[in-house]
């Protein structure tokens, strides 16, 4: 079974998948749908791993919107043909950066 260090580096691997083609810039993940799918994949794994971590390790760090990301990722995997892009693109830019940085604390 994978621990929530396994995890933690599952999500950081995603992220560093997202921003591969997300620094392709808003037009090109606009217009290429395997860009897009790309990117909802990886965070459909985002929300997966999150939502293995143990609740003591979330508790922990309350720094981390752990419901939310499980949220989007319900919300990706079951609400496929309603996925707004543009929250996705927020999500993107807004979110990920931070959360990139917090991994990459807990990691070290």
């Amino acid at each position: 079974m994978r621990d929530d260090r396994e995890r933690l580096i599952d999500i950081q691997q995603a992220i560093v998948a997202i921003n591969k083609y997300a620094g392709k810039g808003r037009t090109t993940f606009e217009r290429e749908e395997l860009v897009q799918t790309w990117v909802v994949h990886h965070l459909q794994i985002i929300g997966e791993a999150t939502s293995k971590i143990s609740e003591g390790f979330q508790d922990e760090h309350p720094q981390i919107p752990w419901s939310k990301i499980i949220g989007m990722r319900n919300i990706l995997v079951h609400d496929y043909f309603g996925i707004d892009i543009d929250i996705v693109w927020q999500v993107i830019k807004k979110d990920l950066p931070e959360l990139a940085e917090t991994i990459n604390q807990l990691l070290q």
